[in-house]
Protein backbone atom coordinates (compact mmCIF):
# COMPACT_ATOMS: atom_id res chain seq x y z
CA UNK A 1 0.00 0.00 0.00
CA UNK A 2 0.92 3.21 -0.63
CA UNK A 3 2.50 5.70 2.37
CA UNK A 4 0.25 7.81 3.58
CA UNK A 5 0.23 11.41 2.60
CA UNK A 6 2.45 10.30 -0.40
CA UNK A 7 1.55 11.56 -3.71
CA UNK A 8 -0.30 9.05 -6.03
CA UNK A 9 -1.64 6.93 -2.12
CA UNK A 10 -4.24 4.21 -3.13
CA UNK A 11 -7.78 5.81 -3.99
CA UNK A 12 -6.18 9.45 -5.17
CA UNK A 13 -5.16 8.29 -8.49
CA UNK A 14 -6.90 8.46 -12.09
CA UNK A 15 -10.38 6.96 -13.10
CA UNK A 16 -9.78 3.13 -14.38
CA UNK A 17 -10.56 4.01 -17.48
CA UNK A 18 -7.41 6.33 -17.60
CA UNK A 19 -4.90 3.70 -16.66
CA UNK A 20 -3.17 1.52 -18.63
CA UNK A 21 -2.01 -0.83 -15.82
CA UNK A 22 -4.18 -1.42 -12.78
CA UNK A 23 -3.70 -3.77 -9.65
CA UNK A 24 -5.55 -3.78 -6.29
CA UNK A 25 -3.97 -5.80 -3.48
CA UNK A 26 -1.31 -7.70 -5.85
CA UNK A 27 0.44 -10.15 -3.74
CA UNK A 28 2.99 -13.12 -3.95
CA UNK A 29 4.34 -15.28 -0.91
CA UNK A 30 6.90 -17.70 -1.70
CA UNK A 31 5.85 -20.07 1.34
CA UNK A 32 5.70 -17.53 4.04
CA UNK A 33 7.21 -14.76 2.38
CA UNK A 34 5.69 -12.44 1.06
CA UNK A 35 8.13 -10.92 -1.70
CA UNK A 36 5.32 -8.97 -3.01
CA UNK A 37 2.64 -7.60 -0.91
CA UNK A 38 -0.74 -5.45 -1.30
CA UNK A 39 0.57 -3.51 -4.42
CA UNK A 40 -2.33 -1.21 -5.45
CA UNK A 41 -0.59 0.29 -8.82
CA UNK A 42 -2.11 3.08 -11.21
CA UNK A 43 -0.45 3.72 -14.27
CA UNK A 44 -2.26 6.18 -16.45
CA UNK A 45 -2.00 5.53 -19.97
CA UNK A 46 0.82 7.55 -21.93
CA UNK A 47 3.13 8.35 -19.16
CA UNK A 48 6.66 7.04 -18.42
CA UNK A 49 5.98 5.54 -15.91
CA UNK A 50 9.30 4.38 -13.66
CA UNK A 51 9.51 1.69 -10.99
CA UNK A 52 12.07 2.40 -8.84
CA UNK A 53 13.48 0.09 -5.43
CA UNK A 54 16.38 -1.28 -4.53
CA UNK A 55 17.44 -4.88 -5.93
CA UNK A 56 15.52 -7.83 -3.96
CA UNK A 57 12.03 -5.01 -3.28
CA UNK A 58 9.80 -7.26 -5.54
CA UNK A 59 10.01 -5.42 -9.04
CA UNK A 60 10.43 -8.04 -10.58
CA UNK A 61 8.10 -10.65 -9.78
CA UNK A 62 5.46 -7.72 -9.96
CA UNK A 63 6.49 -7.26 -13.34
CA UNK A 64 6.29 -11.40 -13.86
CA UNK A 65 2.60 -11.44 -12.49
CA UNK A 66 1.43 -7.99 -14.31
CA UNK A 67 2.50 -9.98 -17.83
CA UNK A 68 0.77 -13.16 -16.79
CA UNK A 69 4.68 -15.05 -16.36
CA UNK A 70 4.27 -15.66 -12.38
CA UNK A 71 0.39 -16.77 -10.85
CA UNK A 72 -0.46 -13.96 -7.97
CA UNK A 73 -1.00 -15.58 -4.52
CA UNK A 74 -4.02 -12.64 -4.11
CA UNK A 75 -5.26 -9.31 -5.95
CA UNK A 76 -6.10 -8.62 -9.46
CA UNK A 77 -4.40 -7.23 -12.72
CA UNK A 78 -5.87 -5.30 -15.56
CA UNK A 79 -3.97 -4.46 -18.37
CA UNK A 80 -5.35 -2.20 -20.98
CA UNK A 81 -8.66 -2.08 -19.40
CA UNK A 82 -8.52 -5.80 -19.61
CA UNK A 83 -8.94 -8.52 -16.64
CA UNK A 84 -5.84 -10.68 -16.25
CA UNK A 85 -4.75 -13.55 -16.88
CA UNK A 86 -8.65 -13.89 -18.23
CA UNK A 87 -7.76 -11.87 -20.99
CA UNK A 88 -4.25 -12.42 -21.59
CA UNK A 89 -4.52 -14.04 -25.32
CA UNK A 90 -5.97 -10.26 -26.33
CA UNK A 91 -3.94 -8.34 -24.18
CA UNK A 92 -0.23 -9.74 -24.75
CA UNK A 93 0.37 -8.77 -28.67
CA UNK A 94 -0.76 -5.16 -27.66
CA UNK A 95 2.49 -5.34 -25.12
CA UNK A 96 6.37 -5.41 -25.68
CA UNK A 97 8.14 -6.69 -22.82
CA UNK A 98 11.95 -6.84 -22.38
CA UNK A 99 12.11 -9.15 -18.76
CA UNK A 100 15.53 -10.08 -16.60
CA UNK A 101 17.32 -9.70 -19.64
CA UNK A 102 17.16 -10.97 -22.77
CA UNK A 103 18.07 -14.45 -24.52
CA UNK A 104 18.76 -14.98 -27.83
CA UNK A 105 20.47 -18.15 -29.99
CA UNK A 106 24.42 -17.15 -29.80
CA UNK A 107 25.66 -18.67 -33.18
CA UNK A 108 22.72 -16.39 -35.19
CA UNK A 109 23.07 -12.74 -35.91
CA UNK A 110 20.53 -10.06 -35.01
CA UNK A 111 18.73 -10.37 -37.55
CA UNK A 112 18.37 -14.00 -37.68
CA UNK A 113 17.10 -14.03 -34.06
CA UNK A 114 14.45 -11.47 -34.52
CA UNK A 115 13.38 -13.08 -37.19
CA UNK A 116 12.44 -16.37 -35.59
CA UNK A 117 11.11 -14.60 -32.74
CA UNK A 118 8.52 -12.73 -34.37
CA UNK A 119 7.98 -16.14 -36.65
CA UNK A 120 6.78 -17.82 -33.15
CA UNK A 121 4.31 -14.93 -32.49
CA UNK A 122 1.16 -16.29 -33.47
CA UNK A 123 -0.58 -12.34 -34.73
CA UNK A 124 2.39 -11.60 -36.50
CA UNK A 125 2.55 -10.47 -40.60
CA UNK A 126 5.32 -12.77 -42.27
CA UNK A 127 4.96 -10.47 -45.49
CA UNK A 128 6.08 -7.14 -43.06
CA UNK A 129 8.62 -9.31 -41.19
CA UNK A 130 11.18 -8.32 -43.11
CA UNK A 131 10.54 -4.24 -42.67
CA UNK A 132 9.92 -4.56 -39.26
CA UNK A 133 12.89 -6.23 -38.31
CA UNK A 134 15.17 -3.96 -39.63
CA UNK A 135 13.06 -0.78 -38.36
CA UNK A 136 13.08 -2.02 -35.35
CA UNK A 137 17.38 -2.62 -35.52
CA UNK A 138 17.45 0.85 -36.48
CA UNK A 139 15.43 1.94 -33.56
CA UNK A 140 17.83 0.87 -31.41
CA UNK A 141 21.46 1.54 -33.04
CA UNK A 142 22.00 -2.08 -34.06
CA UNK A 143 21.89 -1.92 -38.01
CA UNK A 144 25.32 -1.58 -37.85
CA UNK A 145 25.40 -5.20 -36.20
CA UNK A 146 22.44 -6.84 -38.03
CA UNK A 147 24.63 -9.36 -39.32
CA UNK A 148 26.85 -10.17 -36.80
CA UNK A 149 26.32 -12.78 -34.48
CA UNK A 150 24.57 -12.70 -30.95
CA UNK A 151 27.32 -14.16 -28.79
CA UNK A 152 30.00 -11.56 -30.08
CA UNK A 153 27.69 -8.97 -29.04
CA UNK A 154 28.75 -6.50 -25.66
CA UNK A 155 25.94 -7.03 -22.95
CA UNK A 156 24.63 -3.73 -23.97
CA UNK A 157 23.77 -4.90 -27.94
CA UNK A 158 22.18 -7.59 -26.54
CA UNK A 159 19.88 -5.41 -24.31
CA UNK A 160 19.03 -3.02 -27.12
CA UNK A 161 18.22 -6.64 -29.50
CA UNK A 162 16.12 -7.46 -26.82
CA UNK A 163 14.48 -4.37 -26.81
CA UNK A 164 13.99 -4.17 -30.63
CA UNK A 165 12.18 -7.66 -30.09
CA UNK A 166 9.96 -5.73 -27.79
CA UNK A 167 9.31 -3.27 -30.98
CA UNK A 168 8.74 -5.63 -33.70
CA UNK A 169 5.05 -4.99 -33.89
CA UNK A 170 3.40 -1.82 -32.87
CA UNK A 171 2.55 -1.42 -28.78
CA UNK A 172 0.19 0.18 -26.53
CA UNK A 173 2.34 -0.96 -23.75
CA UNK A 174 6.19 -1.66 -23.61
CA UNK A 175 7.21 -3.22 -20.00
CA UNK A 176 10.57 -2.71 -19.97
CA UNK A 177 13.03 -4.75 -16.93
CA UNK A 178 16.30 -2.41 -16.19
CA UNK A 179 16.91 -1.52 -20.06
CA UNK A 180 20.00 0.38 -19.25
CA UNK A 181 21.56 -2.34 -17.88
CA UNK A 182 25.39 -3.00 -19.44
CA UNK A 183 25.00 0.14 -21.68
CA UNK A 184 27.64 2.65 -21.84
CA UNK A 185 26.50 5.98 -21.72
CA UNK A 186 26.46 6.65 -25.38
CA UNK A 187 24.12 3.34 -25.36
CA UNK A 188 21.59 4.42 -22.39
CA UNK A 189 21.29 8.04 -23.98
CA UNK A 190 20.16 6.09 -26.98
CA UNK A 191 17.57 4.10 -25.01
CA UNK A 192 16.48 7.26 -23.07
CA UNK A 193 15.58 9.04 -26.34
CA UNK A 194 13.87 5.81 -27.90
CA UNK A 195 11.72 6.02 -24.77
CA UNK A 196 10.78 9.35 -24.74
CA UNK A 197 10.42 9.00 -29.08
CA UNK A 198 7.60 6.29 -28.42
CA UNK A 199 6.01 7.81 -25.42
CA UNK A 200 5.46 10.88 -28.11
CA UNK A 201 3.62 8.14 -30.07
CA UNK A 202 1.39 7.80 -27.73
CA UNK A 203 2.95 4.44 -26.51
CA UNK A 204 2.94 3.96 -22.11
CA UNK A 205 6.21 2.68 -20.97
CA UNK A 206 6.77 0.92 -17.97
CA UNK A 207 10.67 1.29 -16.81
CA UNK A 208 11.71 -0.97 -14.07
CA UNK A 209 14.94 0.58 -12.68
CA UNK A 210 17.13 0.93 -9.94
CA UNK A 211 18.90 3.93 -11.50
CA UNK A 212 17.53 6.54 -9.72
CA UNK A 213 19.37 9.13 -11.92
CA UNK A 214 17.45 7.32 -15.35
CA UNK A 215 14.34 7.45 -13.84
CA UNK A 216 14.94 10.99 -13.11
CA UNK A 217 15.63 12.16 -16.40
CA UNK A 218 13.17 9.97 -18.30
CA UNK A 219 10.25 9.44 -16.12
CA UNK A 220 6.39 11.32 -15.97
CA UNK A 221 5.46 9.39 -12.69
CA UNK A 222 7.10 6.90 -10.39
CA UNK A 223 6.50 4.30 -7.51
CA UNK A 224 8.73 3.39 -4.77
CA UNK A 225 9.24 -0.58 -3.52
CA UNK A 226 10.65 -1.54 -0.71
CA UNK A 227 10.51 -4.79 0.87
CA UNK A 228 7.62 -5.92 -1.51
CA UNK A 229 5.16 -2.94 -0.68
CA UNK A 230 3.90 -0.18 -2.71
CA UNK A 231 5.39 3.11 -0.31
CA UNK A 232 5.01 6.12 -2.71
CA UNK A 233 3.69 6.53 -6.43
CA UNK A 234 2.27 9.62 -8.24
CA UNK A 235 4.10 12.45 -10.99
CA UNK A 236 7.34 12.46 -10.22
CA UNK A 237 7.31 16.30 -10.03
CA UNK A 238 4.70 15.52 -6.96
CA UNK A 239 7.10 13.03 -5.48
CA UNK A 240 9.82 15.55 -5.45
CA UNK A 241 7.72 17.89 -3.55
CA UNK A 242 6.65 15.35 -1.10
CA UNK A 243 9.43 15.42 1.08
CA UNK A 244 10.39 17.79 3.95
CA UNK A 245 12.31 20.82 3.04
CA UNK A 246 14.20 23.79 5.40
CA UNK A 247 15.18 27.25 5.21
CA UNK A 248 18.56 28.79 5.85
CA UNK A 249 18.94 32.07 6.82
CA UNK A 250 21.89 34.64 6.93
CA UNK A 251 21.63 37.42 9.28
CA UNK A 252 23.43 39.67 11.87
CA UNK A 253 20.45 39.66 13.80
CA UNK A 254 20.80 36.31 15.06
CA UNK A 255 19.06 36.61 18.28
CA UNK A 256 16.02 38.64 16.54
CA UNK A 257 15.88 36.30 14.06
CA UNK A 258 15.32 33.20 16.09
CA UNK A 259 12.82 35.05 17.76
CA UNK A 260 10.81 35.68 14.96
CA UNK A 261 11.23 32.25 13.67
CA UNK A 262 9.84 30.65 16.74
CA UNK A 263 6.69 32.86 16.46
CA UNK A 264 6.02 31.64 13.40
CA UNK A 265 6.38 27.78 14.75
CA UNK A 266 9.69 26.94 12.77
CA UNK A 267 11.86 24.89 15.14
CA UNK A 268 15.96 25.64 14.44
CA UNK A 269 17.27 22.55 13.32
CA UNK A 270 20.03 21.04 16.15
CA UNK A 271 23.46 21.51 15.03
CA UNK A 272 22.86 23.37 12.01
CA UNK A 273 23.40 27.46 13.68
CA UNK A 274 26.66 28.46 13.43
CA UNK A 275 28.58 31.35 12.92
CA UNK A 276 29.86 31.99 9.41
CA UNK A 277 32.20 35.32 9.19
CA UNK A 278 30.95 36.83 12.21
CA UNK A 279 32.81 39.75 10.83
CA UNK A 280 31.22 40.25 7.67
CA UNK A 281 28.11 38.23 7.05
CA UNK A 282 26.96 37.35 10.43
CA UNK A 283 24.99 33.98 12.08
CA UNK A 284 23.58 31.44 9.33
CA UNK A 285 20.16 29.74 10.71
CA UNK A 286 18.44 26.59 9.86
CA UNK A 287 14.88 25.70 9.97
CA UNK A 288 12.67 23.15 8.77
CA UNK A 289 9.84 23.55 6.78
CA UNK A 290 6.66 21.89 6.37
CA UNK A 291 6.58 19.43 3.28
CA UNK A 292 3.63 21.79 2.06
CA UNK A 293 4.06 25.01 3.69
CA UNK A 294 0.15 25.99 2.61
CA UNK A 295 -1.33 23.72 4.79
CA UNK A 296 0.75 25.17 7.90
CA UNK A 297 -0.01 28.78 6.77
CA UNK A 298 4.11 30.22 6.96
CA UNK A 299 4.99 30.26 3.43
CA UNK A 300 8.80 31.04 2.36
CA UNK A 301 7.91 34.71 1.23
CA UNK A 302 5.76 34.70 4.61
CA UNK A 303 9.09 34.44 6.72
CA UNK A 304 11.05 37.21 4.48
CA UNK A 305 8.07 39.30 5.13
CA UNK A 306 8.20 39.16 9.10
CA UNK A 307 11.99 39.31 9.64
CA UNK A 308 12.40 42.53 7.59
CA UNK A 309 9.07 43.78 9.36
CA UNK A 310 10.57 42.95 13.17
CA UNK A 311 14.07 44.98 11.85
CA UNK A 312 15.72 41.98 11.10
CA UNK A 313 17.75 41.99 8.40
CA UNK A 314 18.30 39.64 5.66
CA UNK A 315 21.47 38.80 4.09
CA UNK A 316 20.66 35.74 2.50
CA UNK A 317 17.41 33.38 2.54
CA UNK A 318 16.94 30.26 0.22
CA UNK A 319 14.70 27.32 0.21
CA UNK A 320 16.21 23.81 0.64
CA UNK A 321 14.39 20.58 -0.32
CA UNK A 322 15.19 17.30 -0.25
CA UNK A 323 16.77 15.79 -3.52
CA UNK A 324 14.84 12.65 -5.51
CA UNK A 325 17.68 10.46 -4.28
CA UNK A 326 16.92 11.50 -0.23
CA UNK A 327 13.52 11.67 -0.40
CA UNK A 328 13.70 7.45 -1.78
CA UNK A 329 16.01 6.68 0.56
CA UNK A 330 13.85 7.91 3.23
CA UNK A 331 10.94 6.24 1.83
CA UNK A 332 13.36 2.67 1.67
CA UNK A 333 15.88 2.87 4.04
CA UNK A 334 18.03 1.69 1.16
CA UNK A 335 20.64 3.49 -1.08
CA UNK A 336 19.92 3.76 -4.77
CA UNK A 337 22.34 3.52 -7.83
CA UNK A 338 22.47 7.84 -8.70
CA UNK A 339 24.78 6.80 -12.23
CA UNK A 340 25.55 3.73 -14.28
Amino acid sequence: MAERGIAGETGAGPGTAALAIETRGLSKHFGHQAAVDGVDLAVPHGSVFGFLGPNGSGKTTTIRMLLGLAAASAGTVRLLGQEMPEKLHDVLPRVGALVEGPAFYPFLSGTANLHRLDAAGPHTIPSTRKARVNRALERVGLEHAAGKRVHAYSLGMKQRLGIANALLSPRDLLVLDEPTNGLDPQGTREVRNLVRSLAREGTTIFVSSHLLAEVDQMCSHAAVMSAGRLVAQGPLAELRQAGSARLRLLTPDGGLARQVLAGLGLALEPGQTGVARPQQDGETLVAALAADARQTGVLPEDVVAHLVQAGVRVRGFAVERESLEDRFVALTGEGFDVAQ
